[in-house]
């Protein structure tokens, strides 16, 4: 790889490391004030105890900044309800962001909006640990949802767009992983730090100072070559002879592109032409259905992951050692790009598992099983969700044409947000479990997605479609009386070769 190429993959790596601190912060606020909040202290010298599953800390009450006397609005106990509010308000951002980040980066660049996400993604961290105050933390939680979308639309592509064709399986395996690896760190930071002020500091001071290395991350190479920015591409090529040889490779096929958008112009349709083309292909059945169940596998993976993930101090086990293990389950779909199976079947597999871990989970759970034996399987159901995610991605980018592609992937992409959203709006159960009814949802929308699947086509090693006739070109997959009819005419074949038919 070149300087370039490393410069980009590290330097998004520690981007993905700090994201994840507080993308799941509103865990540890609201498993701590429940820990903490509901006892009545009266004496001066009291001491208090803050994690009563896997760690204590003890001190004067001056340093209790979670806990005062009568609970006032001084206390970050005396604005506790308000906690659970801040994971709504954070999904809120994440769809706020999907809506107009693609567009903002399109049209300024992926560096720029990456580089001041980030920087308001740091003082999102900093400001709940200076300003303690209810309506203050939930518009810094709805500002951090915005700030995470925005930094998923620019890392996702600027990795991908500087890595070769052969290797773009990669970027989007690699960079989740990172962000597995900072919910794993981001649970021992939170078990050190006892208090409110010290939780946000401890989340958001390492992110603070590696905020002067990102400034060195490059601009897109492609998005360069199309706003006709040469001077900065010669810089880059300029710096070493391995970045020049790269940066001709990445822009071989782009040229060809911009030869088009050139050429675009002189061939301009009439106004309106394009937009009414666009409804008239989406209109098509075959898209219908293919955007209709992609935007459903959508739905049903935000709801799964993300309700194991937020509701992961509900299996009976320790907040912060669940935190670290919900982290280390992840980390295994670094290898999907390394599994040999197709599209379709390796989506069937990964949603049928995931629904089938879902529901044994619950049934041992309500058998009063093990919590580490039902948080095991939960996390198990996980990780196959996040693959099923990984693999959809890339299944939506190969089934839909390239006049709608980019309206398709938005829709879908809005189905996830509001799967996201939904989610928090489940209600808990009062013990604090993850109540019977969500529990179901979350192993049934897997499987009736895997039953889905077999309505579309395998996509893997096909030339991505421009029209819907190359849509229609795609191998289908056979119906359900196909399937009948050929297992039937196989057993009857085998009936009339076996030795007994004789």
């Amino acid at each position: 790889m070149s300087p370039l190429q490393l410069s980009v993959y590290w330097r998004l790596s520690l981007i993905f490391i700090f994201t994840s601190f507080l993308f799941f912060v509103d865990i540890f606020t609201v498993a701590i004030a429940e820990a903490t909040c509901h006892h009545d202290n009266t004496s001066q010298d009291t001491f208090y105890r803050w994690n009563n599953q896997s760690h204590s800390v003890e001190g004067p009450r001056s340093q209790a900044d979670w806990r005062m006397e009568s609970r006032n609005q001084e206390s970050v106990c005396g604005w506790s309800d308000w906690l659970p509010y801040g994971q709504t308000l954070f999904m809120v951002g994440l769809l706020l962001g999907s809506l107009f980040g693609g567009a903002v980066s399109d049209r300024y660049g992926k560096r720029p909006l990456l580089l001041a996400s980030v920087c308001v993604h740091t003082l999102c961290g900093l400001v709940p640990a200076l300003l303690p105050q209810p309506l203050v933390f939930l518009a810094v939680r709805c500002l951090t949802g915005v700030c995470c979308c925005c930094i998923n639309i620019c890392s996702f592509p600027l990795a991908v767009e500087w890595t070769p064709p052969a290797y773009r399986l990669w970027p989007p395996a690699f960079l989740p992983f990172c962000f597995s690896l900072g919910t794993m760190a981001g649970a021992p930071l939170a078990w050190l730090s006892p208090t409110w002020t010290q939780l946000h500091l401890a989340l958001s001071v390492p992110q603070l100072l590696c905020l002067p290395l990102y400034f060195a991350i490059p601009e897109s190479p492609r998005w360069l070559l199309l706003r006709r920015r040469t001077d900065v591409l010669d810089h880059y090529r300029s710096s070493s002879s391995e970045d020049r040889q790269c940066l001709d490779l990445l822009l071989d096929s782009t040229c060809c592109d911009l030869q088009k958008a050139m050429e675009a112009p002189r061939e301009k349709p009439p106004a309106g032409h394009a937009l009414r083309d666009s409804v008239r292909h989406l209109r098509q059945p075959v898209i219908l259905l293919r955007l209709f169940i992609m935007s459903y596998l959508s739905a049903v993976s935000a709801l799964t992951y993300f309700g194991i993930c937020m509701n992961i101090g509900s299996f009976g086990v320790g907040v912060h050692a669940a935190q670290f293990f919900s982290g280390l389950s992840e980390a295994p779909c670094l290898l999907v790009p390394l599994i040999s199976l197709r599209r379709r079947p390796i989506s069937m597999l990964s949603l049928l598992l995931s629904g089938a871990t879902c529901f044994f989970s619950l049934l041992l759970s309500s058998y009063g099983c093990e919590p580490v034996l039902v948080m095991s399987l939960a996390l198990m159901g996980k990780l196959c969700i996040l693959a099923a995610i990984f693999i959809s991605t890339l299944y939506s980018i190969e089934l839909f044409p390239t006049t709608v592609r980019q309206r398709c992937m938005s829709l879908v992409n809005l189905c996830f947000r509001l799967g996201c959203l939904a989610n928090s709006l489940v209600p808990t159960d009062p013990s604090g479990s993850i109540t019977l009814a969500a529990m179901v949802v979350y192993s049934s929308g897997p499987v009736v997605g895997c039953v889905l699947c077999l309505l579309l086509p395998e996509t893997s090693g096909i030339t991505l479609p421009d029209s819907i006739e190359d849509c229609n070109r795609q191998p289908r997959a056979p119906s359900l009386g196909v399937l009948c009819r050929t297992l039937k005419q196989r057993r009857d074949d085998t009936c009339r070769h076996s030795p007994t038919s004789d």
